[in-house]
């Protein structure tokens, strides 16, 4: 029985799989409040108190750079030690893993219904892809095609400096260095990204704020009252802060594609973006995928789809711990 944890700064879902003809197979899956908790380990012992199954490998995928089986989080006030959640689960060895990692890892066992297609392209069997997901941060990774394989490879690049496009967005930019000394493509591209570019259009006196809108917003998560209003149209403020969002998602996801030449395709991944589905589907998403010069034409023969399986990343980590257990096994054999 394998244990595979997705840690995002919101949720950390953990599951226990079993391997079915090369796919893992979910026994039980939960759901914990990540901010309720002081650390992995913790939730991880609340986990397998709650279930007798015993695990014989793990992995997690946990949203940060992981150095030496280490991860000091950067939107939770936790440092995750691959040995410490070894020795809890009384196993030789826990995987830890960048989140994107897991979810890359997690594309090659998704079905048709688990993808929704924005962009058909011209893909290349042979080409690298990209995935970019938009949460409570911004995460992004590659796929290396070798041999007749993806490979996926973590990075940091949600943390890259924001570039903007155009007077509207220079003065955003301009905004946020009055708070933030680094503005990143996280601190527009997420959650929290998204309640600073509402903000941005408030107290610069681009759009008013109703009385009802102000309520909701201290009394719920931000970003989701945001964006719902934006999406039922309730409040036109809301409106031009989820264009700006998107416009500015597809922007970076083409620099994306364009950084590991994604001619495989780019795939789409975080809580957002099935959310605003209806949004990415319109023209401001594609145009600014497309919109790089001299690469426009590149651009536009790469497949772009949304994964809508919010499971990707625990199918991933599970199937990156069936690989490490069967390597061992060859390797003791």
């Amino acid at each position: 029985m394998i244990l595979a944890g997705d840690v995002g700064g919101t949720n950390t879902r953990l599951g226990l799989f079993e391997l079915d003809q090369d796919r893992p197979t979910p026994v039980t899956i939960q759901i914990f409040p990540s901010g309720q908790h002081q650390s992995l380990e913790q939730i991880v012992e609340e986990f397998i108190k709650q279930h007798s199954h015993q695990v014989t490998g793990a992995c997690v995928g946990i949203a940060g750079p992981i150095k030496d089986g280490i991860c000091e989080t950067p939107n939770l006030p936790w440092i995750a030690d691959s040995r410490k959640l070894a020795a809890l689960l009384g196993v030789e060895r826990v995987e830890l893993i960048n989140d994107l990692e897991a979810n890359a890892h997690g594309i090659s066992v998704l079905s048709k219904e688990d993808l929704v297609m924005l962009h058909p392209g011209r893909p290349d069997p042979n080409g690298n892809a990209g995935l970019i997901s938009a949460g409570t941060g911004l995460g992004e990774a590659g796929l290396h095609w070798v041999d007749e394989y993806y490979q996926p490879f973590a990075s940091e690049g949600g943390h890259v400096d924001f570039a903007p496009r155009n007077e509207l967005e220079i003065e955003l930019l301009k905004y946020l260095l009055k708070s933030i000394d680094h503005v990143s493509y996280e601190r527009v591209l997420s959650g929290p990204g998204l309640h600073n570019i509402y903000k941005f259009l408030i107290e610069t006196g681009r759009g008013d704020e109703p009385a009802w809108l102000r309520d909701e917003l201290q009394q719920k998560n931000p970003s989701a009252v945001i964006s719902k209003a934006a999406l039922e149209c309730r409040a036109p403020v809301c409106e031009q802060a989820l264009d700006m969002f998107v416009s500015i998602y597809g922007a970076e996801t083409g620099n994306l594609a364009l950084k590991v030449l994604a001619t495989g395709g780019i795939f789409i991944g975080g809580g957002i973006a099935p959310k605003i589905l209806s949004k990415l589907k319109g023209a401001a998403f594609i145009e600014a995928f497309w919109a790089k010069g001299r690469m426009t034409e590149l651009l536009k023969g790469v497949p772009i789809h949304v994964i809508v399986n919010d499971k990707t990343a625990l199918l991933g980590a599970a199937r990156v711990a069936f690989f490490g257990i069967r390597m061992s096994r060859w390797a003791n054999w």
